[in-house]
């Protein structure tokens, strides 16, 4: 556990915390336990909309960036290897010079290859394994300059590593692009908007009054704002599965996750079908894209009366669900 390997850092000296000053706490997760650290002190750093209510619900002070002047910080690394260094680079540039700075991360998020990618880069501390991960310290400075986060252009779409599918169009995202009508009209919500690829397909229809993007990875989201430049879109930073938008909505696009972290999660993609049920207009309609292989059939004839594979190909099934059943 990540707390377990804080505590056993700090007690060992291995990461000493400054007697004042800020700490950033980059990228923790829902369920990771800090309090290890002064909660006063402790400013946690994510864009992830989950994770930001989460911590911010617990009383910690919340932001989606970075700022500076930090005494210490702790990246808690995520399983993406370009988002895990250039997180690492940002702490190494927002933290005081000097301070220190905790990697932290399992296993099977790559974090024995991370430490070695550091060595040789910066004064790595020595390693403190415990509960299938690890952890060292590096004082912030110059050496990772190369790491600093670059947006890219795929394709004519402004993207960043980390977000969902940073390096093309997603196979099941053209798929249900392609079996998209000509004629939609109305108000439309794209569920787990990503970088905009389903939006910017939304409207080109001329009869799109509204395109809502929720999204709850805010880095995310901001390449949507520079991909979608349309007047008709409207940005949430959000969790799809919670949302509520201010309207009923005549269509719901989406080519929903269905994992946590490295862990397949088809509850994730149901809450997001019953999540597009409620957000839809009585005679409204979802349009989805899900690999074939999961379990979303019951669901969806249970919220909608008419369901009708509409597209697809060997592994993605592309779904038109209409009329959603108003719970009595």
């Amino acid at each position: 556990m990540r707390s377990a390997r804080l505590e056993q850092a700090l007690e060992a000296g291995l990461w000493p915390l400054p007697p004042e000053g800020r700490i950033a706490v980059i990228r923790p997760r829902v369920g990771d336990d800090l309090s290890a650290l002064p909660k006063d002190r402790v400013e946690v750093v994510t864009g992830f909309k989950p994770d930001a209510d989460w911590f911010a619900g617990r009383g910690y002070a919340v932001v989606t960036r970075a700022g500076g002047g930090y005494a210490a910080a702790v990246v808690c690394l995520p399983r993406a290897r370009a988002q895990g260094q250039a997180l690492i680079a940002e702490a190494a540039d927002c933290v005081v010079p000097g301070g220190p700075v905790a990697v932290d991360g399992q296993k099977t998020d790559g974090i024995d290859a991370m430490l070695k990618d550091l060595r040789g880069r910066v004064a790595l501390s020595e390693v403190f394994s415990k509960a299938h991960g690890k952890i060292a310290v590096f004082p912030a400075g110059p050496g990772l300059e190369a790491w600093r986060a670059q947006p890219a252009e795929v394709e004519g779409f402004r993207t960043v590593a980390g977000v969902f599918s940073a390096d093309g169009v997603d196979r099941g995202s053209a798929l249900l692009t392609a079996a998209l009508p000509a004629e939609m009209k109305g108000k439309v919500a794209d569920f787990g908007a990503g970088w905009g690829y389903l939006s910017r397909a939304v409207l080109a229809r001329e009869g799109v009054r509204e395109c809502h993007l929720v999204e709850a990875e805010a880095e995310a989201l901001d390449c949507a704002r520079v991909n979608v430049a349309d007047a008709r879109a409207e940005f949430h930073w959000a969790d799809a599965t919670t949302v509520r938008l201010p309207k009923l909505m005549e269509h719901v696009v989406m080519n929903p996750p269905f994992h946590a972290g490295r862990d397949a999660d088809p509850a994730l993609g149901l809450a997001f079908i019953g999540a597009a049920a409620r957000a839809l207009a009585p005679d409204g309609v979802l349009w989805l894209v899900a690999n074939r292989h999961l379990p979303y059939d019951r669901a969806l004839k249970v919220l909608f009366r008419e369901v009708q594979e509409i597209g697809g190909d060997a592994a993605f099934r592309v779904t038109r669900a209409a009329y959603p059943v108003r719970a009595r």
